[in-house]
């Protein structure tokens, strides 16, 4: 049994004394310890080596204390193990060498074996889940098929994805071909993450926001869609569109537990587009955390005013960012914890 488990309850819709909180991307890059060890390893060696990607994601339950651990790995994993080759590059992220551009490229791109080319994820989910010990829940999670597209043909990190869309508004064949493979990709690998024993996926669409209204229908949701109708029966499911507050009111209609939101869109406003019947998560600004302690402790309760205690799960509104002092992560977790009596 997990020991903490108000995270679970939460995404259940289950009346809780106060919400659960967690941070998006909170094991990494503002830990001193993380950087202590990406200065002995290189990003993709940390996350292919088990004991590495363990100790990452329990930095943080350990320092910070948050309500939940989020497995340390990356959402390009997924094109890796699809025969599309990724390389993390100091100063410029991630770095396709041959981006998709045509309809062969597409043809040679594989759904894989999960457990050959992602065994090292399983292996980490095992190392950690014996570590944690049931303290508190692990969340797995991948990249959704639209934001992997992105990567696989514009090569790189953009501000607005301009290859990316050319390509599937252009060859809309091979783009619907491409985002099925990465589909049916994901779903093999989240459901055998499932198997090893994370307790909620997320699914982080972080540029579905560069999409309008009408293509997101067409290019992300639909397979995002795909990918909760497969897991809902076995898991918890929480999607995270980074900019979609559009798409908030369809996204309420599927068998998500979960709805994540970023800092665009108000409490009030996405409880009403979700019509009140999901949980929600988010939508701290993660640059407030530069803010001054007394301050983010201030935000932090008016904001959980705003969303309701219930069938709510605190967080940021997209990653936390190299530069925050880690007593304000800690303040930002300690308010949440402190909410009741407050």
């Amino acid at each position: 049994m997990i020991k903490n488990d108000l995270f679970l309850r939460a995404l259940r819709g289950e009346t809780v004394e106060r919400p659960p909180v967690w941070m998006m991307r909170q094991a990494g890059r503002y830990l001193p310890e993380f950087m202590a060890l990406k200065e002995k390893y290189d990003f993709f060696t940390r996350c292919r080596t088990p004991e590495l990607a363990a100790e990452i994601t329990i930095q943080p339950i350990d320092i910070v204390k948050p309500d939940a651990a989020i497995l340390f790995s990356d959402i390009l994993v997924i094109p890796q193990a699809m025969n599309i080759e990724v390389e993390m590059k100091p100063g410029v992220g991630p770095w396709l060498p041959n981006p998709i551009k045509t309809t062969a490229d597409v043809d040679n791109v594989i759904v894989p074996d999960i457990n050959e080319t992602l065994g090292y994820v399983m292996d980490a989910i095992d190392i950690t889940k014996e570590r944690l010990n049931d303290r508190v829940p692990l969340i797995g999670f991948a990249g959704s098929p639209w934001t992997i597209l992105c990567y696989a043909v514009e090569g790189k990190g953009s501000k607005s994805f301009d290859a990316a869309k050319g390509f599937c508004f252009s060859n809309p064949i091979a783009a619907h071909n491409l985002l099925q493979k990465i589909t049916d990709t994901t779903i093999l690998y989240l459901k055998e993450k499932v198997k090893h024993g994370v307790n909620a996926v997320q699914i982080f669409d972080s540029w579905g926001g560069m999409l309008s209204p009408v293509d997101y229908q067409e290019f992300s949701w639909p397979y995002i869609n795909q990918i909760v109708e497969a897991l809902a029966p076995e898991t918890e499911v929480i999607v995270f569109g980074k900019g979609c507050w559009f798409a908030l009111n369809e996204m309420s209609k599927s068998k998500a537990s979960a709805l994540g939101v970023d800092w665009t869109c108000s409490p009030a406003n996405a409880r009403y587009l979700t019509g009140g019947k999901i949980t929600l998560q988010g939508n701290f600004d993660p640059s407030r955390l530069l803010s001054p302690i007394s301050e983010i402790k201030k935000m932090v309760w008016e904001m959980i005013d705003a969303f309701g205690k219930d069938r709510y799960i605190v967080n940021l509104g997209h990653g936390i960012l190299p530069n925050i002092p880690v007593d304000h992560a800690k303040a930002f977790i300690e308010a949440v914890k402190e909410y009741p009596n407050r």
